[in-house]
């Protein structure tokens, strides 16, 4: 038997970071190969790393909720002598160990109570944000505006790691707060609302991150929403007529997401800009087109499996894609990949009976479009002999996109773009 470090491993392309949730092997404890020795998040999917063989846990390096880069140790092994050589020997001393897990965890021993008190603060205005306090910055989603906020106590003011990570550690509580204006000294007053009394249900990871997600897209992006409402007459009585052989041919079910998915790639080739990303005071246009679609899971919660290339894939590759997707999504079995790299999202609150949404950008895209609830309408039809009233199948588009660096005549082409494609669908077109 002989000691080796069990690593932090890549559990999906662009994956750099994970979360260690739970360990599912005790120190002290033997282990089975192929035994799921600890439960690690990576962004919004949970992963489960199994053991490279039978052994003994050592010790543990990293304490649960902690965040730890990709091929970093993580615990101490003790494996026999023949599957020792899958993993890397430690050379390091238990003191030695000792150390590196408390250098992974710097904000755990310098941590301190949350204060609800500091609603207000000064900016700094000799801020400098250095390559490695953006670094940490951009993991824990906090943007230029809220650094500015946090005192500096680097020479002549200016901004530390340290500060930071204190900053986080004291729950960040210049995140919501107002400036102090320094004409008349004025401080946002410390309101006790009453909030009321009841079940306490607390949240769960995914919904923490969620909300941590949401809120800071709003807090960087100024949000805009344009709306616009298509016919989908036509599309949804080719749907009808087709959705049976099509499964029957493909094995598929034919949903409205790959048509609506379509559509959008379309919009996207004909206005590139919407598939952007803005980096500081560049813009980033993005050459591939994956589109994210929210979905649902049973427990609430939200997640967005990306469709990737969905401008070079043929409906029936969109209703595989989409379907396994979902599936998978439902069921748990999400990997890495298959949430990462999106470039443009779709949110289907007609599945929920709304009539139409307002959608959150999903960071750090440009836009995100809401599709509503298709509902039959009388609607006046235009035609050369007179107008007519007829029953239509309508559905609303909402947009919501970031004005700074999107504005409204892109936005408006680009809604009315899908419009038109949902509208001018062929129903002569063949399965």
């Amino acid at each position: 038997m002989s000691e080796v470090a069990f690593k932090m491993p890549k559990m999906g392309e662009s994956i750099t970071e994970g979360t260690i949730i739970n360990w599912l092997v005790q120190e002290g404890e033997s282990f089975e190969e192929g035994a799921i020795l600890v439960e690690v998040a990576t962004d919004k999917v949970d992963n489960e790393v199994p053991a490279p063989s039978s052994g003994i846990m050592v010790s543990h390096l990293v304490a649960a909720k902690e965040v730890v880069p990709v091929g970093a140790d993580i615990a101490i092994l003790e494996l026999s002598e023949e599957s020792s050589m899958k993993v890397a020997r430690t050379d390091s001393s238990k003191e030695d160990q000792k150390q590196v897990a408390k250098a992974q965890s710097p904000a755990k021993s310098k941590s301190k109570p949350k204060s609800s008190k500091q609603t207000a603060f000064k900016v700094n205005e000799n801020v400098f944000i250095s390559p490695l306090v953006d670094s940490v910055a951009r993991k824990h989603h906090i943007s230029y505006e809220e650094l500015a906020r946090i005192p500096g106590n680097g020479k002549e003011g200016r901004l530390r790691k340290s500060d930071v990570l204190n900053y986080i550690s004291d729950g960040r509580p210049f995140q919501f707060a107002q400036a102090v204006p320094e004409s008349n000294g004025f401080q946002v007053p410390d309101l006790k609302f009453d909030k009321g009394s009841g079940k306490i249900v607390e949240m769960d990871r995914m919904r923490e991150m969620i909300a941590d997600h949401m809120v800071y897209s709003k807090h960087t992006s100024p949000h805009v929403t344009a709306y616009v409402e298509a016919d989908l007459t036509d599309m949804v009585h080719w749907r009808n007529a087709n959705k049976v052989p099509f499964q029957k041919k493909y094995n598929q079910k034919l949903t409205f997401t790959p048509l609506f998915i379509e559509a959008v790639a379309k919009a996207i080739q004909d206005f590139p800009m919407i598939n952007s990303s803005l980096d500081g005071k560049n813009i980033i246009v993005k050459e591939e087109i994956n589109v994210g679609m929210a979905t649902a899971l049973p427990s609430g919660n939200l997640i967005v499996p990306v469709v990737k290339n969905a401008d070079k894939k043929s409906l029936e590759e969109l209703a595989a894609n989409t379907n396994e997707l979902v599936v998978k999504a439902r069921d748990g079995k999400l990997k890495g990949d298959d949430t990462s790299g999106s470039t443009f999202t779709i949110s289907n609150v007609g599945t929920f009976g709304s009539l139409m949404g307002t959608p959150i950008i999903n960071q750090p895209e440009a836009a995100i479009l809401a599709t509503g609830i298709i509902k039959k309408r009388a609607e006046v039809i235009e035609k050369p002999e007179g107008d007519t009233i007829e029953i239509r199948s309508m559905m609303y588009l909402s947009l919501s996109f970031d004005h700074r660096i999107v504005d409204g005549y892109l936005a408006g082409s680009f809604l009315k773009r899908i419009a038109d494609n949902l509208e001018q669908f062929d129903v002569d077109r063949k399965i």
